[in-house]
């Protein structure tokens, strides 16, 4: 037996049309919970929205424990990057481009700032700044 739960909407929940995109992508077997899979998701948007902790998701949604085991096994199954992936490739075709990017772009400055700071450094036990030192 499913629960369908009747609560008032939160602003993080999925509408139709976004569980439409992404309800393909969930595993089909072995769901022995009796929350719908779009009410887990609801409460894990919910949870990376407002920064709370697990036991405090609000108690409208599945227990946090199931939310929990939900979100475990979402990352297991690579669900996270599955809806990421789709969700760029809808977003290129929508504006035009090909699914592909053709360029990439590095930060080099962070890469400068690495290699510099490998060279110094204070000793310890010392308490004097070496170069040799690291």
């Amino acid at each position: 037996m499913i629960i369908e739960n009747k609560r008032k909407a939160y602003d993080t929940d999925l509408t139709d049309k976004q569980w439409e995109m992404i309800e393909p992508l969930m595993w089909k077997s072995g769901n022995k919970s009796k929350w719908k899979k779009r009410e887990l998701i609801n409460a894990v948007l919910y949870l990376v929205d407002s920064g709370c902790k697990w036991r405090q998701l609000p108690h409208d949604f599945p227990p946090y424990t199931t939310v929990l085991n939900f979100y475990r096994k979402a990352v297991r199954e690579r669900l996270w990057d599955k809806i990421l992936k789709m969700l760029v490739l809808k977003t290129r075709e929508t504006s035009g481009k090909s699914e592909n990017p053709t360029y990439a772009l590095i930060d080099s400055q962070s890469v400068k700032t690495v290699y510099n700071s490998e060279k110094r450094g204070f000793d310890g036990g010392k308490k004097r700044k070496d170069e040799n030192d690291i």
